[in-house]
């Protein structure tokens, strides 16, 4: 059991470093908006996790891979949030401005990663087909160590993530002590928004 944890923490870091649209994600509100911003992003995407963990472990993300309505239903609401995300940036509108560290915008950063997460059924479907290639069944009680294997996972997404977000907020840092400069990158986020909605989109079961 002890080997086999072992091997799924290296898969599972593995998988998190490879470049993918998480990453992405984080690395730009890094650059755009800072350290501390890019790692409560990173915090609320991980916590997302606990959602398609719990789900594949008492199988309703099977419901994703069965149901075309469903994936699909789901696919769009997230592909429609990414999309009000880009047009909140773009009209200025957003309740997170740049540079700024207060307890709602922190709220409302680590929601936003949250619902970005639990809202692509892509992240469903690969915790539903991931995790039991780990599960030992002569143990027992499987779907408890599904919930253990998520928890691991989301632990060192979690830790990942955010060393990703400190770094890259070293050049966000930056960016934020030259307003004029800052400004421009808002349609660079925007652009990420709008490029992970179209990915979204385009994802098929």
């Amino acid at each position: 059991m002890t080997m086999t944890l072992l091997y799924f923490l290296g898969a599972s870091a593995a998988l998190t470093i490879a470049p993918g649209p998480d990453n992405i994600f984080v690395l730009t509100q890094g650059i755009t908006r800072g350290r501390s911003p890019a790692i409560i992003t990173a915090l609320g995407m991980c916590s997302g996790v606990s959602i398609h963990t719990v789900a594949a472990a008492f199988g309703i993300s099977a419901l994703y891979s069965s149901s075309l309505f469903a994936f699909n239903m789901v696919k769009y609401a997230g592909a429609a949030y990414l999309l009000y995300l880009a047009y909140k940036t773009l009209t200025g509108r957003s309740t997170v401005a740049l540079g700024t560290a207060d307890s709602r915008s922190n709220a409302e950063l680590f929601k936003r990663g949250f619902i970005m997460n639990v809202l692509n059924p892509k992240v469903a479907l690969f915790f539903l087909a991931f995790l039991p290639q780990f599960v030992t069944p002569s143990v027992g009680h499987v779907p408890l160590q599904m919930l253990l294997l998520g928890l691991i996972f989301m632990v060192q997404a979690s830790v990942i993530f955010s060393l990703i977000g400190y770094f890259s907020g070293s050049i966000g840092t930056y960016l934020m002590a030259r307003p004029h400069v800052a400004k421009s990158f808002d349609r660079l986020t925007a652009g990420v928004f709008a490029s992970l909605a179209i990915r979204l989109v385009l994802t098929e079961r």
